[in-house]
């Protein structure tokens, strides 16, 4: 395996993401228990006026991180279903040639600043989560493409030489060799995707899409700090859970065998 990297594309998105340690995935929690914590101690001394408590009031808090999580899962489900197998199909011989063109508009897809494409796909689409699910796809897609293209591209020729010796279809060697191999990087994609969506999920508000970013969106209007406070916290909390839970999948579903 190491023999064939210097042969090989490296990787597009970020390669020393792939390598996990369990030091990591213990530094993560504690640090997100002191994040909320302290955020918790201000908040029970904080003073917080009738403007502030009406917005934190009446399970809006709740429902606020509750479309987050939803904005987050469903734009990283669809971004799984449409990234990983045009990842797939674009290291096929037929549509090689075609990876370049792909590449690049999923580049440009993200390199287009986020409020001015919400404001498009507002536009287009209307106000609501329709639209703001759309951008969050459109950002998510780049890190999860770019790692399945590598991921694939850095297998060893002779071992997929091999697989076909002994009789294996060209799909049984996608399922059974290649695609475990690129699992990975294939995970490294995934993991900076997740992040990314739960960035993105913050602009939602301006579209009507709901999110942490009404939070963040009334602090900020009507100058109230504790409000902009909880909504900023609860953000990069959610984050912070997501990339330790990726990160833990790296390491529980990484193939047996393979150095990180």
């Amino acid at each position: 395996m190491e023999g064939t990297e210097g042969a090989q594309a490296p990787p597009v998105a970020a390669p020393p993401r792939s390598r996990v340690g369990w030091r990591k995935l213990t530094f993560l929690p504690a640090f997100l228990v002191a994040l909320l914590l302290g955020t918790w101690l201000w908040f029970r001394q904080a003073d917080l006026d009738q403007v502030s408590e009406n917005a934190l009031s009446g399970g809006q808090v709740s429902e606020a991180l509750w479309q987050h999580v939803e904005l987050t899962v469903v734009s990283t489900f669809f971004v799984l279903v449409i990234a990983i197998p045009l990842g797939i199909l674009l290291t096929r011989p037929g549509l090689r040639a075609a990876t370049p063109v792909a590449l690049a508009l999923a580049n440009t897809g993200q390199a287009t600043p986020a409020i001015g494409l919400l404001a498009l796909l507002v536009i287009w689409l209307g106000t609501g989560m329709k639209a703001a699910l759309t951008g969050i796809v459109i950002y998510g897609i780049l890190p999860v493409l770019a790692n399945t293209v590598a991921g694939l591209r850095a297998n060893d020729p002779t071992l997929l030489e091999a697989a076909r010796g002994i009789g294996m279809s060209a799909p049984e060697a996608l399922a059974r060799v290649e695609l475990p191999l690129a699992v990975p990087l294939i995970l490294a994609g995934v993991r900076t995707a997740l992040v990314l969506d739960v960035g993105t999920a913050t602009l939602a508000a301006f579209g009507g899409g709901g999110g942490l970013g009404v939070l963040i969106t009334a602090g900020i209007t009507n100058h109230r700090m504790p409000v902009l406070v909880l909504g900023s916290v609860l953000t990069v909390a959610l984050a912070l859970l997501v990339d330790w839970l990726a990160s833990l999948a790296e390491v529980l579903l990484r193939p047996r065998g393979l150095d990180a």
